[in-house]
């Protein structure tokens, strides 16, 4: 890992415009590491620029430092000559340029340095540094870590702690998941000392939804929840008419995934959702099941071990009923665990 040279250039000021990409459609993870790195930049970088791809949920929007995060759909050309001025950009919570849609290629050109800070697997190889390891828990975690050890605890801020926090949070599954460690529960121990409050993230992030979510996850789980025994596998789908009979919006969907993998003797959790331009799936696994392999040698995805995307470019019935052919030849696998 390069943390040491990153820090030595913020503190020569060697950097003097500095922009935070994070992949599209940011969750909490993306949108607590991005802006929890904003407010620690801003006392070393004269001008930083928070930039991602697409929208992002409203349930975030409460994040210090929100104001100031620039949406590249529907500001391209402003987006586009913020990152080709740069000196460096921060490329947070992705290894892949793909992953930022259109942006990528903006930020291939652009002649700043690339710094990625990133936990999933199999990087691209596009930056000049990187901070990236898949021991952590989550992109937040790892901000953590690089402030903390090269700068010390007192240079996070309190804007800082709770933009950490909920990306530990949620890519934890609220220290559930196995990448949950002890040290992750000391990180997150201190980010409370440092100001992050538990409650209010927890309500922000949780109790603060639309009737018309709530609706859709009734309905899915009553009329769209389908179970194949033989595989072990739980499924859901939604359709384009779906989505627009609850008025589907950035962050609804998500989470829709995991209610599969709660059924009792259930391994492998699938939500197949048509998005129009492509159709989007999400994969949660237990034990030992691969899902990120599964979704990347199937469904031109990845991710991590236990909880991955895909997409496809068929439409959603011929992409459902390839997933359930391929998944049958993976019954073995799927019995054992």
């Amino acid at each position: 890992m390069h943390s040491a040279l990153v820090a030595e250039k913020l503190r020569k000021q060697h950097w003097k415009k500095a922009v935070i990409t994070t992949h599209h459609k940011p969750d909490s993870d993306a949108m607590g590491s991005s802006l929890g790195l904003y407010h620690f930049l801003l006392q070393h970088i004269p001008e930083v620029q928070v930039i991602t791809p697409t929208d992002y949920p409203d349930f975030l929007n409460w994040m210090p430092g929100n104001d100031h995060v620039l949406i590249y759909e529907g500001n391209e050309a402003r987006a586009n000559a913020i990152a080709l001025e740069a000196d460096v950009i921060f490329c947070l919570d992705f290894n892949t340029l793909s992953r930022i849609n259109e942006f990528g290629e903006t930020v291939r050109r652009s002649k700043a340095e690339k710094v990625l800070i990133d936990h999933h697997q199999d990087p691209e190889g596009f930056e000049d540094f990187s901070l990236w390891t898949t021991e952590t828990s989550s992109t937040s975690e790892l901000v953590y870590h690089f402030i903390q050890q090269q700068f010390g605890r007192e240079a996070i801020s309190r804007q800082s702690a709770p933009c950490l926090y909920s990306g530990i949070l949620t890519d934890t599954g609220n220290f559930r998941h196995n990448n949950t460690r002890s040290s992750t529960h000391r990180v997150v121990a201190d980010l409370i000392e440092l100001g992050a409050d538990i409650t209010a993230i927890h309500d922000a992030l949780y109790d603060n939804f639309r009737e018309e979510r709530l609706r859709l996850i009734g309905y899915t789980l009553h009329n769209k929840l389908e179970i194949l025994d033989d595989c072990h596998t739980a499924l859901i789908t939604l359709n384009k008419e779906e989505l627009k009979q609850f008025k589907v919006e950035t962050g609804d969907t998500e989470g829709l995934v995991n209610y599969g993998l709660s059924i009792k003797g259930i391994v492998l959790a699938v939500l197949i959702i048509d998005r129009t331009k492509l159709v989007k799936m999400s994969f949660r696994s237990k034990g030992d099941f691969a899902c990120n392999e599964f979704a990347q040698k199937h469904f031109s995805g990845g991710g991590h071990r236990n909880a991955s995307g895909g997409q496809s470019t068929e439409s959603l019935e011929a992409t459902v009923a390839r997933f359930k052919e391929t998944i049958r030849l993976y019954r073995e696998d799927l019995s054992r665990i």
